[in-house]
Parts: C-alpha cells; structure tokens; sequence
C-alpha cells in the first residue's frame, strides 16, 4: 500500500502542488511510512523515499512551531530524519491538547518505535491524560505505559503524575494496576504525602480484593519504616503510618470478615509505634471477637470503663463484643457480671488527663519481649474519613446509657438455665430491672417469666417467680394467671394447685372461687394461643436462640485460646500437646486452630512441621469438616515459600485457583527473589541427577511462571 502510494505521488507531482492536497498526501505517505515500520518494511520506503522526485513535491518548513507550505517548483532536498520525528511531536501535542487519549497514545508509540521517548513533559503530559480519562480502560493503559518506561527509562517519571494516575486507577476500583503504581513508587523512593495514599487506601478497601491489596501494601509500607528508621530516623517519620490508615484498613478486614488479615495489620502497630485511638480499639475489639482471643480483648476492659461519659456511646460496640464472647465460651457467669457493670455504669467526672495512653500486651503479660499495643482510649478524631459500621446486637445506647437488647437478654436466660442456676438470674433480672438496663422499659422479669412460659419452660418460669418475689420485685396477676393456664393445658394439676394456693396467700385470687379461676384460666389459654401467632420481640429472639445454636462448641474456644497463647510465648510444645489433645477427644479443629499453630510455627521457621499440619487440613477439607479462607491459603503459601517447598506451593496455589482466590503475586515473588533467586537458575530438566531433583525443578520453574518471574 506504502508503495503504491508513493509511486502516485512520483507519477503525478503537479496533482499535489495545492497546499491542502498537498498537505494530504504527504500525511497519507507519512503515515503509512510509519505503519510500515511494524511489518520490516520501513528501511526498503524509506531510502525509496529519498529519490529526489519524491522531495519535489513540497517542503515542509518550521517556523515557530507552524507548518508553512511551499509550491516552489525548483526541488528541495527534504531531511526525512529531522521532518517526520517533528511532524509526529507535533500531532502527538495536538492530541493531548484535544485531549483526544487514542490518537495521543497511537501518535505516542509511533514516535517511540522510531526514536524513542519522546520528551519527559510529553511523557507526563500523556500519563495524566490517561489519569483524567473517564474510561477506566484508558486509566489502566497508563497503568501499562508507566510499567513499560520503568522498565526502559524510569528516569522520566514524576511523583506527582505517579500520585494522580494510582489515585485514578484506586477511585476506578481497579485496586491491582493502583497497588502496582505505588509499590513503584515506593521503590523508587517518590511515595506519596499520607493525606493522599490516605484517599487512595479509602477507594482501595471499598472491595475485598482491594482490601487485601491494601493491607499487603501497609505492611509492606511498615516494613520499609522499621528498615529505614534503624539508619535514618529523621527521614524514617516522613513515611510513618498513621492510626488512620490502619483504622481504614483494620475496619475493612472487619468487613469482608478477614480476621486473620487483621490480626496481622494490628499487630504491624506496636512495631511501628502507632498509637491506637478510640475508632482503633473497637475495631480491634471485633477483630478479636472474630477470632475468639476473649482473653485479648478483656485486657482493655478496665481502661475502656473509665472513659468520660461522652466516650460511652462509642464504646457500645466493645462491650458488645466481649459480652458475646463469653457466651461462644459458655461463661455464664462473666456474662452476667459484666451485664452487672453495664447496668451499674454510671457517669464519671472529667479527668484531669484524658489523653493519658496506656500499654496493652499482645499475648501473655509475662512476655519479655512481646508486643505491646499503645492504646488513647478518649482519643477521638471527628474529621476523619472513616464510619465505622457497628452490629452492636447485645449491647445499645439508650437514652444516655447502655441498655441490653432482647437478644442478650435471651442469651442470658438461656445460658442460666442450662446451668441450673435460677436464683443468680432472678437476682440479676432484678438488678436490671432495678437500674432501668432493659431496651424495651417494660416490666422486665414479667417478660422473661412470659417467654419461658411460651417454650414451654413451665418449672423453671414458676423459680423465676418466687425468687422475684423474695427479691421484693412486684410480678403482675396477669404473669401468674398465664402459668396457671400452662399448667392446666399440660394437665399439670398439682402444680397449678399449688401456684393458685400462693396466688391466694398473696391476695392475687383470695375473692375468686375455684370455678371462677378455672374460666379465668380457660380465656387465658386463648389468648394464650392468640400470642403464638402476634410473638413478641423477646420471644422471637428466644426462638431464633433456640433454633440458632453455636456453631462451634465453646470447648473449641477454650482450646483455640490455650493454642493462641502457647504460639504467642513461644511455648510450641504445648501448643502441639494442645492439639494433639484435641484430635485425641474428636473435637474437630477449626480454621482458627490451624491458623495459630501455622503462624506460631512460622515464627520459629519450623517449615516441615507445617507440612505435616497442612496434611492434617486437608484430610477435614475433604470430609467437609473444615473450610479454609485465604488469609490462611497466604500464610501457608508464604510458609512453604520460605522453607523451600515448592511442590506444597504449588499445591496451595491449586487449592486457591480452584476456589477462585485472588492471589497477590508480587508478595510472593518478591520473597522468592530474596531468598531463591539464583535457585535452579542455569539447571535444565535434562541435567536432574535425580527424581527428586526433577521434580522439584519442575515445581520451581512453575512458580516462576506463575509468579511472571521469567
């Protein structure tokens, strides 16, 4: 076509003596000439190019960045060298001046192929066109032009077009190309302020992909801080995380129900030196509630009581949380005590120092050099961009106090009655009830009494009454004549002889006759029926407990607990002894079990006994027992990264290919050139000494595919 085209220029010199018509065929030759130049044939045009007829056509002059057109007859040599690498700069400006991004990006690799990079502000000047485009195709093109001239001339990149286009990239859930930007970024030492990587984590943590992208990159930002500030303090605080950034961070891991990943970023705080503020400590507290670490989380509770009254609204969500772990634990009692200390908070006065912080351990307070968490209780920060969503199911604030909900207070009869203790419920239903604790406002014990009447929970609803009334609490007529109607239903006579001989003692039936009651007791038990259909509130949720029962047995906890804190001090034997003893009583692990003992191994580079772990995990993934997430597939995949075993590795990746997992593949490359980079690196399959070797080459060569390594 370019041949063609040329010939009919040569033929015809007189046809393009008009400027415009000129103009155009020589922008059609040009064209072409540069398309040309992808099929081989650029060398063979251009020299024919360069026959004198050719340039007799028109010369193109520059003047002042303006094309001028000459119809001179007379034949002027024309220097293709300097014309065609102006006339694509110029059309290349143009575009981006129209912001019109195609043609810019075609006119841009049309110069390149020829010769090169053009100047840095063109560069830029592309890569923040791309940033503004409103088609997230263009966006993540500059995601692709950015990774390219890295690779061939990073020295024409800017901070701040870096800065624009991984903003872009985050605000178009694109999290990926985002996170790839600022981890160059990072390598090359131009990271952004933090008020900026503080909106790009805000648009990155709205998906989970990109919650885990974010939360590799904080650690990953930590990482660098801790490196940095052992040579260079100074420039070390310039990159400090803030309480912020792992406050949008931890309360997306919350979430997408990432606890592990949590687990994992807050303790990145304490190794920094972050300080954890009011929004900091309830996330914390539902990362733990998560995770079942109730002993964690009642380390905080006598900082948290003592916070000024305006901070108690706050602090709904934390006594929530732990309230609700001592019922997965089945500690009725410490349920009922703390249930005693919301009901008895009342207000304190204004401390002298409120922004006093405080000293939380991570794992065992005899830890010499464990973890320990800065926490600011009344440290509250009212501009920041996060909302921190609360479920706040025991536990509310009413009316400038906390109060229970129905649900706590079905748990709480619930888990009283299964222990046998009615006595302690009576006299903690008075209390409550006493000091107004009760969301509805109603008559509390008569509701109770009530609902365990409705299920059929007739002995342990007539306790109930009797230890309220030795209590002094008053019961209404209506309470008592709706068990005597149960009793009469069930054909439970002596019973309900009995409760209408006290009902007379207390003056509740002493003017009615026997017949009366019984007629009484008949329109009872019609409205009893009645109520089956319109339940209350609370019964419902006694029902929705009755149906609902826990899913993991509180012996779990308890287990899952010891585990958590022998990996923590270090003490792996016993948390191996606490597993084993587990197997050995058929208590089926869960993914919190495995997890601890995966990341206490880890600690101490016992590899191999991951090995024998992950063996364990998928005997109960294949028996349904077990369902493992992927914040344990990473610890794994790291864990056998680092110890060498490549086929294990493998092996996870399948396991998360096949549960359609996202991966975050540069974590895991880049550990692998740190620690295996030359590994196999001359090695072919021919020259295995043996099976062995074989094999594992071959498992090696197929991580560093995946990886995209070669």
């Amino acid at each position: 076509m370019a041949l063609l085209l040329l010939k009919e220029v040569m033929i015809r010199p007189r046809f393009v003596r008009n400027v415009s018509l000129g103009f155009h065929v020589a922008s059609t030759v040009h064209r072409t000439v540069l398309k040309s130049t992808y099929d081989g044939n650029f060398i063979l045009i251009r020299r024919f190019l360069m026959m004198p007829s050719v340039f007799d056509v028109c010369c193109l002059h520059y003047q002042n960045s303006s094309v001028h057109f000459s119809t001179d007859v007379a034949p002027v040599r024309l220097c293709w060298e300097v014309s065609s690498q102006e006339v694509v700069l110029k059309r290349l400006e143009t575009a981006l001046k129209c912001q019109q991004v195609d043609e810019a990006w075609e006119y841009f690799f049309d110069y390149k192929k020829l010769y090169g990079f053009p100047e840095k502000s063109l560069v830029n000047r592309l890569i923040t066109e791309l940033s503004y485009s409103s088609d997230p195709h263009w966006v993540r093109k500059g995601c692709d032009l950015v990774l390219l001239i890295s690779k061939e001339k990073s020295g024409l990149l800017q901070r701040d077009v870096l800065t624009k286009l991984s903003l872009s990239l985050a605000r178009s859930q694109l999290p990926n190309p985002a996170t790839k930007i600022l981890r160059l970024m990072q390598e090359k030492d131009m990271l952004p302020s933090m008020n900026i990587l503080l909106l790009i984590v805000l648009h990155m943590v709205k998906t989970e992909v990109g919650t885990h992208l974010a939360s590799n990159f904080l650690a990953q930002i930590c990482e660098s801080f801790l490196q940095i500030g052992a040579k260079d303090r100074n420039r070390a605080e310039l990159m400090k995380p803030d309480s912020t950034i792992f406050n949008l961070v931890l309360d997306a891991c919350v979430r997408f129900k990432l606890a592990f990943k949590g687990q994992q970023i807050m303790e990145l705080m304490p190794r920094t030196g972050v300080v954890a503020d009011a929004h900091s400590i309830i996330i914390i507290a539902q990362i733990h509630e998560m995770n079942g670490q109730r002993d964690e989380l009642k380390k905080y509770k006598a900082y948290i009581d003592q916070v000024s009254p305006q901070f108690v609204s706050h602090y709904c969500q934390f006594y929530d949380s732990l309230l609700s772990l001592h019922f997965k634990f089945n500690d009725i009692d410490a349920a009922g005590e703390l249930i005693w200390d919301i009901c008895r908070h009342r207000e304190k006065s204004e401390k002298k120092n409120p922004q006093k912080i405080f000293l939380i351990p991570i794992g065992s307070y005899n830890l010499k050099a464990g973890l320990k968490l800065q926490i600011q209780p009344e440290l509250l920060q009212k501009d920041t961009v996060l909302k921190v969503e609360s479920k706040q199911e025991l536990a509310t604030f009413r009316d400038g106090k906390l109060v229970l909900s129905n649900r706590a207070l079905a748990k709480l009869t619930k888990g009283f009655k299964r222990v046998g203790s009615t006595s302690r419920l009576s006299k903690l239903l008075v209390g409550i009830q006493k000091e107004s604790c009760f969301s509805r406002g109603t008559n509390m014990c008569s509701d109770v009494v009530e609902a365990c009447i409705w299920l059929g929970w007739l002995e342990f609803a007539h306790d109930i009454l009797d230890d309220t009334e030795a209590l002094g609490a008053l019961v209404g007529r209506a309470t008592y004549m709706s068990l005597l109607a149960a009793y009469f239903r069930r054909k439970m006579l002596r019973e309900a002889k009995a409760l209408l001989k006290k009902m007379r003692e207390d003056s509740m039936a002493a003017d009615l006759p026997d017949k009366m009651v019984v007629t009484a007791c008949l329109s009872e038990m019609v409205n009893d029926n009645s109520l089956a259909s319109n339940e209350s509130d609370l019964v419902e949720c006694f029902i929705h407990e009755m149906r609902n029962e826990e899913a993991v047995p509180s012996v779990v906890y308890k287990f899952n607990s010891s585990i958590y804190f022998f990996c923590k001090a270090k003490m792996i034997e016993d948390a191996r002894r606490t597993y084993r003893r587990m197997q050995e009583t058929q208590i089926e692990p869960t993914v919190e079990t495995f997890t601890n003992l995966v990341c206490g191994y880890s600690s101490l580079g016992m590899y191999r006994d991951i090995t024998i772990l992950w063996g364990d995990m998928k005997r109960n993934m294949e028996c349904g027992n077990l369902s493992v997430n992927r914040d344990v597939y990473e610890y794994l995949l790291m864990s056998f990264l680092r110890g060498g075993y490549f086929e294990r590795v493998m092996e996870v990746i399948k396991y998360m290919n096949k549960d359609n997992m996202f991966a975050d593949k540069w974590i895991y490359r880049s550990e692998f050139l740190k620690l295996h980079k030359n590994l196999y690196g001359n090695l072919k399959a021919s020259e295995a000494r043996t099976k062995a070797q074989t094999n594992r080459l071959r498992y090696v060569l197929a991580f560093r595919k995946w990886a995209g390594i070669d």
